[in-house]
């Protein structure tokens, strides 16, 4: 008898294990008040029950058969409805117990045993146990029919039979169970995807709108106090901020599609301006090395960041950018002569340090007498992909 399109296993986790309890989720992911009426299809091998009541026509054979066979068919039900692993186990155990039993009486109900080595690789989870209840229980049959003395090829029968369903669906129920877990690695996979892609987009607007904002309200805090000394330099702010406003409209944009920066020179440009307008001085722009596409928005990001958070939070007056170049790697500098004294990282800086991070390279702060950092990124040899 086969019964690989069974519904009966074992949960998720292994025998011992301390975490998932009885779920009595099958195979098929069905759970037990869903399963499938085919699972019922299988008590048709038990015509062969039947043969000696019907050969031998005696009332007391047909009333021992009624109590068995009625036991059998509710063990059965129990086994396919029960809603906890052990629930279906011990209904297995007693179909094997009441075979023990009426064998004697009826030498076709040692088929019973085929239903026990069938349904064991989906009760049971690891294979070696599995195997050895298969074997144990296919040695039953035989000791069975040998010592009550039943008819050989009866018994010899049913005993390969029980021998193949049980190995058949030893490798049936093995197969389930890696494409499930196969199934659940790729769901898990697809989650942790879909929370870094949440994490970096979220990441990404801070540094594009934290930026842009800032600005904006340093601007509009301007054109307020210059409003009634000099209208015309306010309305030039005013236009300023509107311009700032559609870049930061642009920049979300890009951000969305994964195109954030138009270039590192631009970006240091940029913070020229900002940083002017926010009355601090920023060193000669540097000598820019080659960066792979990836690396250059990664360290445009970072100079956007370093930028808003002089802006906000340093109270400076001159701010240096400055980039190295050694064996093997880039250094890049960014400073300022502000109040430093960083003992807590925000937003910002942790998402500049999980940045570098994704590059292999190394983010440091020193933040004693004003801010200090000093990021590395390796460079890749020719040809080596980010």
């Amino acid at each position: 008898m086969s019964v690989q399109e069974s519904t009966y296993e074992s949960e998720a986790v292994q025998e011992g294990s301390t975490s998932s309890p009885d779920c009595g989720q099958s195979l098929l992911s069905e759970t037990p008040g869903t399963r499938k009426a085919h699972d019922f299809v299988y008590l048709a091998y038990s015509v062969f029950f039947w043969i000696e009541p019907v050969i031998h026509r005696e009332l007391r054979s047909w009333l021992y058969f009624a109590a068995a066979y009625s036991a059998f068919v509710a063990m059965y039900c129990l086994m396919v409805l029960g809603t906890t692993k052990w629930l279906r186990r011990a209904a297995l155990i007693a179909i094997a117990v009441l075979g023990l039993i009426y064998t004697p009486y009826n030498e076709g109900f040692i088929g019973v045993y085929i239903y026990v080595a069938a349904f064991l690789p989906f009760m049971v989870e690891r294979v070696r146990n599995v195997v050895l209840l298969v074997l144990a229980t296919c040695i039953g049959m035989f000791a069975l029919g040998y010592f009550l003395h039943l008819n050989a090829w009866t018994w010899s029968t049913l005993t390969f039979v029980a021998l193949a369903s049980g190995g058949a669906n030893i490798v049936h129920a093995q197969q389930r169970r890696a494409a499930r877990e196969l199934g659940m690695a790729h769901e898990e996979i697809e989650r942790l995807a879909k929370l870094a892609e949440r994490e970096r987009i979220a990441r990404d607007l801070h540094d594009v709108l934290g930026h842009t904002l800032s600005v904006v309200v340093l601007k509009s805090e301007l054109a307020g106090r210059l409003f009634e000394q000099d209208a015309r330099r306010a309305k030039q702010e005013i236009g300023e901020v509107e311009q700032i406003a559609r870049t930061a409209l642009s920049d979300v944009r890009q951000a969305i599609r994964g195109y954030r920066s138009a270039g590192l020179m631009a970006e240091i440009e940029r913070a020229r301006a900002t940083l002017d307008a926010a009355g601090v001085s920023l060193a000669s722009v540097p000598a820019i090395p080659p960066f792979r596409p990836g690396e250059e928005s990664v360290v445009s990001l970072l100079v956007r960041e370093a930028v808003t958070n002089i802006i906000r939070h340093a109270a400076a007056s001159s701010a240096r950018i400055e980039f190295q170049q050694e064996s093997g790697k880039t250094i890049l500098t960014i400073e300022d002569n502000g109040r430093g004294g960083i003992r807590q990282e925000g937003n910002g800086l942790r998402g500049m340090r999980e940045r570098v991070a994704a590059l292999s390279g190394k983010f440091n702060i020193e933040s004693n007498r004003g801010t200090r950092l000093l990021i590395e990124i390796p460079r890749l040899e020719q040809g080596q992909a980010l």
